[in-house]
């Protein structure tokens, strides 16, 4: 459906594990994953193992199914630790629900929100970072506003956990029927005010075509060298990711 393409397998590490650090797009993003998985599977055999890390709400709801089926576990430091030591690597979006939920018209901006706990993880377990570059997928589920006021007027993604929500061109497409309906104005106000706080409006309506590109490891020893602190080194090799994953996302536009 989306015509997703894969490059840069040949760059994944086959001596150790490592975290596959991505931007993230695309509302509810299952147009991204299953396109990914799917193309993982087939090209790669699943092998070497690669897990997703996803909130621990999303194991709850209504993408449970995908987590499963991705072999995903929880986004916290002892569920990443025990997964890299047991060998298996990880795909991170450290943008998470920040980023997926950008407007559409920043498609194309890498924004992992200064979030740093995956370069902590990756500096804790001495494993590189494995750069991935995602471009169309965000097309797939246009966003129109992104806000942290919303789970809490639409009160249903506040109750799923959500910091954030969005109202997306579907929600605005959905929305407009049932004000239009015959029903009387009370009726219209509640069932909108239903469905535009439902996931619902954030799976994928457009089959955008989906690329990924992965890039050369970041080795942790190269990533965090120098002088300073915990936190400092961390700084420092925050920029350095984002510009990677960013260069990887234009160079997808080029090509």
């Amino acid at each position: 459906m989306h015509r997703p393409r894969l490059e840069g397998l040949e760059h994944l590490p086959r001596d150790r594990p490592f975290l596959l650090v991505a931007n993230h797009s695309g509302g509810m993003a299952l147009a991204e994953l299953s396109s990914f998985a799917a193309l993982y599977a087939e090209r790669l055999g699943g092998e070497p193992p690669l897990a997703g890390f996803a909130l621990p709400l999303g194991f709850h709801g209504p993408m449970a199914p995908l987590h499963r089926a991705l072999g995903s576990v929880p986004s916290t430091y002892a569920h990443a630790y025990e997964a890299l030591e047991g060998g298996a690597s990880l795909l991170v979006f450290p943008g998470g629900d920040h980023e997926v939920l950008r407007p559409i018209w920043k498609a194309h901006e890498v924004d992992f929100a200064g979030r740093v706990g995956f370069l902590r993880i990756a500096k804790t377990a001495g494993v590189p970072i494995v750069p991935m570059g995602i471009r169309g997928s965000h097309f797939s589920a246009p966003i129109l506003l992104r806000s942290k006021v919303l789970p809490w007027l639409l009160v249903f993604p506040r109750l799923l956990g959500l910091k954030r929500f969005a109202i997306s061109v579907l929600g605005i497409l959905g929305a407009l029927p049932i004000l239009f309906s015959p029903l009387a104005l009370g009726w219209k106000i509640v069932i909108v005010w239903l469905w535009m706080g439902s996931p619902v409006t954030l799976l994928p309506i457009i089959p955008s075509t989906i690329r990924f590109r992965i890039g050369a490891p970041l080795l942790p020893e190269t990533l965090f060298a120098g002088e300073g602190d915990e936190d400092e080194l961390l700084e420092r090799a925050y920029p350095r990711v984002v510009q990677t994953v960013q260069q990887l996302v234009s160079d997808l536009g080029e090509g």
